[in-house]
């Protein structure tokens, strides 16, 4: 019997562009001679050298212009990105460049978060520092702004944000912040919810009084299930919001954005979008660039390639009306199979939906047992922010559901198992 598998956090193989990219590579690396000119432009390399700093000019302004097309604006340019080799090495490369631990308090993370976020924080020497912030779906925030707001003036001082800035580094000044703040906004993993604009803008008023910098995974806006022959214009950034009305020289927010979920997650290309020049240029000039220049230089002239012929809008299109059916039959599944008092979050764009089972059901016998039928959940004691003060229990009650991976069939057979090992279990 096959395995399935609601854990994994990825598309199905056959769902993967893979012959798109291959001609790519092809059309980048034989076909095109152009590059030859770049070996004397301080601004852009050819795709098998060393890269610059941020990225090649050219790709920056590609998806410069791509980001303004698809949020109806023009906030965003070339020198408000540096280029990464996807959304894990964009956090790592943030906290590298903006935390110490003899400056930075505490590092704040919404929970439920993405189970795998906590030893980038422990990296940099803030794993004994961390304090989860919950989301609050449903409420007048989306996440929980009274304790973050309590524990910012605890810990912290307001008015630092030209206090922690330093002069004295080779390659040029840097910005280091009192705080920092993980979350994923929008279609959150876990959680599967989007913040509302209210709720971005209190992020960012308390970011500015506390120097907290929000780091903010932008990863799944472009999947939104709303409409399937557009891709839909998403909700503002908090970047975007931070620039509107920017009040210091480096912001307080960074985007930190990937293309893993909308073409392929080894392709390994992301991009961070910050509210001025000063923090991404920041960004770009941390060890590893310097020493090797924009990581994953080859792939960002594939991502170049398939936005500028239209290939990634109907790769993102593709995704987008088979993630819908799957999600849906996944609402549907859980309503018909599972017990009645289930709360299901999300499912209106991105990966995951994230289930909350009533308290009669013993979460952890059920998930073991239903593992015996081939059938993985992934329970919510995975997506705890690290340390015993922060635990919320997720793994008593809840599930996070990935529909990325699954079949509809495949879903709807794993929810039907699910359900009635939950009625073996509890008789």
């Amino acid at each position: 019997m096959a395995i399935i598998n609601f854990f994994k956090g990825h598309p199905s193989t056959n769902l993967l562009p893979s012959k798109t990219i291959a001609d790519t590579y092809s059309k980048v690396l034989v076909n095109n001679s152009d590059y030859l000119e770049y070996d004397n432009d301080p601004n852009n390399q050819h795709p098998l050298a060393y890269g610059t700093d941020p990225g090649n000019l050219e790709i920056r302004q590609t998806i410069s212009d791509w980001v303004n097309s698809k949020y109806q604006s023009n906030y965003l340019n070339a020198e408000l990105i540096n280029l990464t080799a996807g959304a894990s090495y964009g956090v790592a490369n943030v906290l590298a460049s903006t935390t110490l631990p003899s400056i930075t308090k505490k590092a704040f993370i919404v929970t439920p978060t993405y189970f795998l976020i906590n030893s980038s924080f422990v990296d940099v020497g803030l794993g004994d520092d961390l304090i989860a912030i919950n989301e609050t779906a449903g409420e007048e925030y989306d996440i929980d702004l009274v304790k973050l707001k309590k524990e910012l003036k605890k810990f912290g001082k307001e008015d630092q944000t030209e206090v922690n800035i330093i002069k004295n580094d080779p390659r040029g000044e840097r910005k280091v912040y009192q705080f920092v703040l993980y979350l994923v906004p929008t279609f959150s993993n876990p959680g599967g919810i989007t913040y509302s604009v209210k709720t971005r803008k209190k992020l960012i008023d308390l970011a500015r009084k506390y120097d907290l910098l929000i780091i903010s995974d932008d990863v799944y806006e472009y999947l939104d299930y709303a409409n399937t022959e557009t891709i839909t214009k998403p909700i503002p950034k908090l970047n975007q919001l931070d620039q509107e009305t920017i009040t210091n020289k480096y912001g307080n927010t960074i985007s930190n954005a990937t293309f893993s979920k909308i073409i392929a997650p080894g392709l390994r290309v992301g991009w961070q979008e910050s509210a001025t020049s000063h923090l991404v240029k920041q960004l770009s000039i941390t060890g590893a660039n310097k020493s090797g220049g924009t990581p994953s230089q080859l792939s960002t002239f594939i991502v170049n390639d398939l936005i500028k012929t239209g290939q990634l809008d109907e790769i993102i299109l593709k995704f987008k009306k088979i993630y819908k059916e799957r999600a849906q039959t996944l609402k549907e599944s859980v309503k018909k199979y599972l017990p009645k008092g289930t709360k299901v979050y999300g499912g209106d764009g991105g990966y995951f939906l994230w289930v909350e089972l009533p308290n009669f059901v013993d979460n952890e016998k059920v998930i073991k047992e239903v593992s015996k039928k081939n059938v993985i959940l992934a329970s919510g004691e995975h997506f705890e922010v690290l340390g015993e003060s922060n635990k919320q229990n997720w793994g008593d009650h809840c599930i996070r559901l990935c529909i990325s991976f699954l079949s509809s069939s495949e879903i709807e057979k794993g929810i039907k198992l699910w359900g009635e090992t939950i009625d073996e279990v509890s008789n």
